[in-house]
């Protein structure tokens, strides 16, 4: 593992609190996953401002530490220096206190789920490119290859429970292979043949078995190992430790086996069943409000950690109705939203950092992995990640309305359109074609168009820019594109006689208001029309705009910054309307006035005639 993961790692685990502070952590796709004794003890904002994290976010009682495509190297790091804390441990005392309900629920279903998403999505793959070799007759599905892909793709599902087993068990902290073989027992041939046979079954000629099929079930074993929990600290409890290795796990067999046949399976069915209903309901009644809902609001489903309680809903749905329309295509629908938006913003900007990361991180977002560009660059912006959630919610509408699902779960970018090719049929496949270009044409024009509006036009940013690289020490650029006016001729006795310190000023050609240097603002009027600035190499301005303007109360002033900011050469510092100045019967001339003049051996005025916002137009001397 490189010495970059294992030093970031190491950062990450000193600023959550040390490994002493750290109940129980994991890892998903993109981010670690905390349960921490004392988050008051996290540094959130020393995190987050770490080289190879893009956002720490707090939800769902957990500690979460976005990271992205790295996550898995960064983890193996981490749990060199957290040893024996696999996720096990109940994280429901943070601070002394307990996770809320909808916390806990949320953190149990992800805790379940997510460590088997690498095995679901690997099926569904395989079973998406057995659905193009028989579309593209390379294999025939009444072949021995087609048949052993079959149960190659299966296996997953088949065997649902004994994972779920493994994972639930993992999360009770109970003994996952005794959780496992509990499973095995209700996947088990001979249980199945029993099943097949429709004969009344009765243990011990008195108590009931209910025929029920529990592979690819979901809701029957998770059900099971939580009793199993219990009752095997139970049985721990009251067998002597000299017998235990024996009879804990005979009597966990036993009792276990019983209830899972006689009581909970068939309880767990009832729940599943109940579920499919509620699916098959919404797919024929209001099959437009899950994809079109999860397509707008994912992006906030991600950053609060709900998504890891709704994901595993499409997952019921496969087990039970062989499809997902519920899950899917809105999740879908949003990755390519957003990974467009950023790619949108990414082209647009001149910015190097800010297109660097659209580009970057808009591809990886095309690829389904959202994190990065959600937390790095959408959200920070706020636009993209609108843009994105409307055309997200769009794709998803069209999604609903066709009824178009996924036969297989898997990747949720575009090779997930591959998910959608089953049921000896192309349409699905077509109609998430259609979706997806729809999602994307309409989320470009959205975030095209807000752009004009949020991000800075290519001349402006190569104002700055050069301002920036260029900056000088006891310079001033000019604040404004306009007419150089000497102090003399300023229209107004208290500038022209440079009464506030040595002064100037220009006529402005629009009201745009530039920083003219780097610094800090010191002051800005009530009335929006005069704003103060320090200097980092200590000068001191005040920008003025038009003579008496006071007196308009602040109509046509529209300060972009407030007292405290730092700024940069060329940023916007206010906005003006030369015409409600005009109207108001004041002169527009914009002063510039620099207060601590006397500080200086010399102020020299070094431009004349017509300038651009950025161009040098004062020189001090120390």
């Amino acid at each position: 593992m490189s010495k970059k993961y294992e030093s970031l790692a190491g950062t990450i685990v000193e600023k959550v609190g040390g490994s002493g502070n750290i109940s129980a952590v994991r890892h998903c796709q993109t981010r670690l996953r905390f349960t921490l004794r004392d988050t008051e003890k996290a540094d959130k904002e020393g995190i987050g401002n770490l080289d190879g994290v893009a956002q720490v976010v707090e939800s769902g009682g957990m500690f979460q530490v976005v990271i992205g495509m790295h996550v898995a190297e960064v983890f193996e790091e981490v749990e060199k220096l957290v040893p024996n804390r696999e996720g096990q441990e109940e994280p429901d005392k943070g601070n002394g206190k307990k996770m809320s309900p909808v916390d806990y629920v949320i953190d149990f279903v992800s805790s379940v789920f997510q460590p088997i998403v690498p095995a679901l999505s690997g099926a569904g793959m395989l079973k998406a490119l057995m659905a193009l070799l028989t579309v593209f007759h390379l294999v025939n599905s009444d072949s021995q290859t087609y048949y052993i892909l079959n149960f190659f793709a299966d296996a997953t599902f088949a065997f649902l429970p004994i994972l779920l087993a493994y994972t639930t068990a993992k999360r009770m902290k109970c003994n996952a292979i005794l959780a496992m073989s509990v499973a095995g027992i209700m996947c088990h041939a001979n249980w199945m043949a029993l099943v097949a046979a429709d004969e009344p079954v009765k243990f011990f000629g008195v108590i009931p078995f209910y025929l029920v099929s529990y592979t690819s079930t979901v809701i029957p074993v998770i059900l099971v190992i939580i009793v199993q929990s219990f009752v095997e600290k139970w049985l721990n409890k009251v067998i002597p430790k000299a017998v235990n290795l024996v009879f804990v796990p005979m009597f966990t067999f036993l009792i276990m086996g019983t209830l899972a046949l006689s009581v909970l399976g068939p309880v767990g069915d009832y729940v599943g069943e109940g579920l499919a209903l509620v699916f098959d309901w919404l797919s024929t009644n209001a099959s437009w409000a899950p994809a079109a809902l999860i397509g707008g609001l994912f992006p906030v489903m991600v950053m609060f950690g709900i998504h890891h309680a709704v994901a595993p809903l499409g997952s019921m749905q496969m087990a039970s109705l062989g499809f997902d329309s519920i899950f899917g295509p809105g999740c879908v629908c949003s990755n390519i939203a957003q990974g467009v938006a950023a790619l949108v913003v990414g082209l647009r900007t001149r910015e190097s950092k800010t297109r660097q990361l659209g580009l970057s991180t808009g591809v990886t977002a095309l690829m389904g992995i959202t994190e990065p560009v959600l937390y790095g660059l959408n959200l920070p912006k706020k636009y993209p990640l609108i843009s994105a959630m409307i055309g997200g919610g769009l794709g998803g509408l069209y999604a609903g309305v066709t009824h178009t699902h996924r036969f297989a779960t898997g990747s949720s970018g575009i090779p997930a359109v591959l998910l959608y090719i089953g049921d000896d049929t192309m349409s699905f496949f077509w109609n998430i074609i259609i979706l997806l270009l729809i999602t994307a044409v309409s989320t470009a024009a959205i975030t095209f168009i807000l752009s004009l509006k949020f991000e800075k036009s290519v001349e402006i940013q190569a104002q700055e820019t050069a301002a920036i690289e260029n900056e000088e020490k006891n310079t001033v650029y000019a604040p404004v594109n306009g007419k150089i006016v000497e102090m003399g001729d300023i229209p107004d006795p208290t500038f022209s006689e440079g009464v506030l310190g040595w002064t100037m000023g220009i006529y402005p050609e629009d009201g745009i208001v530039r920083a003219p240097f780097t610094g800090k603002i010191v002051q800005v009027s009530d009335t929006g029309h005069a704003i103060g600035l320090e200097g980092n190499d200590g000068m001191e301005l005040l920008i003025h705009v038009g003579v008496d303007t006071v007196e308009m109360g602040g109509m046509g002033f529209d300060p972009k910054v407030k007292e405290g900011d730092e700024v940069n050469a060329g940023q916007e510092l206010l906005v003006f309307d030369r015409k409600a100045v005009a109207d108001a019967g004041h002169p527009d001339v914009v002063v510039v006035i620099v207060l601590n003049a006397d500080d200086y051996t010399a102020t020299e005025l070094v431009a004349e005639g017509t300038v651009v916002a950025g161009t040098k137009i004062i020189q001090l001397k120390k």
